[in-house]
């Protein structure tokens, strides 16, 4: 069975044009669908050289793999040009439109799932459109009460309690009952999307040495403890809280399916140290399959021939692989 995948370009003076065309110069075994502004990505395909055409989609056609130097495409017009590098609130609304249309083309079941090259969330805020990232648009967008970031490599997954909040505000956002919700998702979702039949989860702490039993901090005791208490007595395999600095290391490692880490940074810093460029950002608890790159906009390359499409490329197996386990 092939399978159709849409790609969302992106902030269009970043570099999502160009990771979405390096993209397409591949073979696939899937159908890549560019939503986003076609002026945009035909400008950019000239200023890179690249010898790519660009084909308007026709909704009546069955999907075909894709052919490496074409790219179908919707196109969301632009309501000023695009200049790369130089960011421009008028572009937000069809940042958001493209959005938009990918999750309706994936929730009608005319795409098996949607991979987004990266946005700027700060341009979209000065556009006064409240915006706080992918995950929470796509989880409003989709009517979902629980979704969760989970970064992934080929060596290592990490899944994220909290998202994108500043350090001091962690704590109070972690709550038994979201902690336990989160890891159900987890749980599910590697089912579901990866196929694996128990999946292992090991549970980060907050604190150092997962609080040193209450000496550095009682998170761990009030929040965490209960949370997985709770889920192990459901038949989960759930580990932890385990001390950050040393659970990615020895043989915990191979005897983990995915990790959950407390905040941003506790978790990535570990996968992208290792993994950047080849990790995939997998939003779970859609009804949609959603991968992404593990990247920004770069404005300082878009245009330049040196953005690496690595990630998109990534994103891009991922998603086909989870489509194809969800089949």
């Amino acid at each position: 069975m092939t399978h159709r995948l849409v790609l969302t370009c992106g902030e269009p003076a970043g570099i999502g044009p160009d990771v979405v065309l390096g993209a397409a110069l591949c073979d696939w075994p899937a159908e890549l669908l560019a939503v986003g502004s076609h002026a945009a990505l035909a400008e950019r395909a000239e200023m890179l050289g690249l010898d790519i055409e660009l084909i308007p989609f026709t909704s009546s056609a069955a999907p075909s793999p894709h052919k490496a130097g074409t790219l179908r495409f919707l196109d969301v017009p632009l309501s000023a040009p695009c200049i790369a590098g130089e960011l421009d609130t008028r572009h937000s609304s069809a940042v958001l439109a493209s959005l938009e249309l990918a999750v309706s083309l994936c929730q009608a079941g005319d795409s098996a799932a949607m991979v987004t090259a990266p946005v700027h969330k700060g341009v979209i805020n000065d556009a006064g459109i409240p915006f706080s990232g992918h995950t929470e648009f796509l989880a409003s967008s989709c009517g979902t009460d629980k979704v969760v970031m989970m970064l992934a490599s080929p060596t290592l997954r990490v899944a994220l309690a909290t998202t994108h909040l500043p350090l001091r505000a962690v704590p109070d956002a972690i709550e038994q009952a979201s902690l336990t919700r989160t890891i159900e998702v987890i749980h599910q979702s590697l089912q579901s999307q990866w196929g694996i039949a128990s999946p292992r989860i090991s549970v980060l702490g907050l604190n150092p040495h997962a609080g040193e039993g209450g000496h550095l901090g009682d998170e761990e005791i009030r929040v965490i403890e209960p949370a997985i208490r709770s889920l192990r007595d459901k038949g989960l395999a759930v580990l932890g809280p385990l001390p950050a600095d040393t659970a990615f290391s020895g043989p915990l490692r191979e005897e983990t399916d995915a990790y959950l880490a407390m905040y941003h940074d506790q978790g990535l810093t570990v996968l992208k140290s290792e993994s950047f460029g080849e990790a995939v950002n997998v939003t779970l608890g859609l009804p949609i399959i959603r991968t992404s790159v593990d990247h920004g906009v770069a404005l300082r390359l878009a245009g330049t021939g040196r953005a690496d499409d690595s990630s998109m490329k990534a994103a891009i197996k991922m998603a086909i692989q989870l489509a194809s386990n969800q089949a």
